[in-house]
């Protein structure tokens, strides 16, 4: 079978990676793992490039270094969104004094589960895989997996990188794997690789 892989990136990170120890995730050895059968054509990763924070302003310089260690791999392909800040009014839980409501900057997420969609359909559609994989929990993306299913015919695997209890029932797929922590252990990447503007290494205390 010629499967595409569609990841996640930050529903992947914050349902399965974020507060462990192994941050350094060889994508393409995590796909192996949870498919070893599949015959792996193309290895589709969405996310958005991080900002510094006053507690972290090394955040975009770890990301950085990762995005490029992933690069390196030809089998996968990154496709970026973007991050909007906008002020935003929002009620206090437990209002002390007569202020009820506050401004504060609220920081999403944009485009990447429009992108993983748009692309899992023109792949589905012009026939480019015969079977693909979701990794993801987000209920948003419930529609496309049941077109590229219902109006292709093309097999659809939903692999939930979140707690089985918050497992989404929306995202229908043909076949449904829940994806357990304790392979990033065994599926790391070197800590030093190499591309074209140099040495790549893995970020201490990472």
């Amino acid at each position: 079978m010629a499967t595409i892989v569609y990841i996640d990136g930050f529903n992947f990170y914050y349902g399965a990676v974020k507060g462990t120890a192994h941050k350094w995730v060889d994508l393409e050895a995590v796909c192996r793992r949870l498919l070893p059968r599949d015959d792996m054509a193309k290895i589709r990763y969405f996310t958005a490039r991080v900002t510094e924070r006053p507690d972290d302003p090394q955040r975009p310089v770890r990301q950085a270094a990762y995005l490029r260690a992933m690069a390196t791999n030809p089998l996968i392909k990154i496709h970026y969104g973007h991050f909007v800040t906008r002020p935003t009014r929002l009620p206090l839980e437990n209002p002390t004094g007569p202020e009820q409501v506050v401004t504060v900057l609220r920081t999403e997420e944009k485009g990447s589960d429009v992108n993983l969609a748009s692309h899992l359909l023109a792949d589905a559609f012009t026939g480019r895989c015969t079977t693909a994989v979701v990794i993801t929990n987000d209920s948003d993306l419930a529609e496309p997996v049941r077109m590229v299913r219902v109006e292709c015919g093309i097999p659809v695997g939903v692999i939930n990188p979140h707690r089985s209890r918050k497992r989404s029932r929306r995202l229908e797929g043909t076949f449904f794997k829940q994806f357990r922590r304790k392979i990033l252990a065994e599926c790391q990447l070197p800590t030093t690789l190499h591309d074209r503007n140099g040495v790549i290494r893995k970020p201490k205390n990472w």
